[in-house]
């Protein structure tokens, strides 16, 4: 697993994990990297400083903070701020982006609706399973980035469940 620190054209960061650097290609190719905040394909990689564990703490895993938006370089001045205010960022969706997320939301409600919810031991059950200690099922639940990548290196195949831009509303 790799993660990116991504930029849109409209200069919203955000990061995503990708299983190698040539699935980030492949996916971004196929117009598939879109920006969570505006809907954007236009994405680029940003530069990317080593992770040295600035998260904040929660009983033992990092949590993961989603970074402000960044003012352009060419933001308006404080008297154009001011009328801009009021208006909202849209974007419109072709007919197979919005059959596409109706599908993703479709995968994530069935997962959900049919799994157990093993939260913060999302690490430790599926390492269970893995290794036969338990009878293999359907979970889901939480696992930091570092959780992520070390059960990765074990092997042990897991997917994060889709998120769409508009429900991080």
């Amino acid at each position: 697993m790799i993660r990116y620190s991504l930029v849109c054209e409209r200069k919203h960061e955000f990061e995503v994990w990708f299983k190698n650097s040539a699935d980030y290609d492949k996916q971004s190719k196929r117009g598939l990297v879109s920006c969570p905040a505006c809907g954007s394909e236009k994405v680029e990689k940003a530069l990317m400083a080593p992770s040295l564990g600035r998260g904040t703490k929660k009983k033992g895993r990092s949590e993961i903070a989603v970074p402000a938006e960044v003012p352009a370089a060419d933001a308006p001045a404080p008297a154009e701020s001011k009328a801009q205010e009021n208006k909202a960022q849209v974007a419109m969706m072709s007919p197979q982006e919005r059959e596409f997320r109706a599908k993703l939301r479709e995968l994530r409600d069935h997962l959900t609706k049919n799994a157990e919810n093993v939260g913060g031991k999302f690490p430790e059950e599926a390492r269970k399973m893995h290794y036969g200690e338990t009878e293999h099922r359907s979970i889901y639940g939480e696992a930091s980035p570092k959780d992520a990548k070390e059960l990765a290196d074990e092997g042990i195949e897991f997917h994060p469940l889709p998120m769409l831009p508009d429900e991080h509303n």
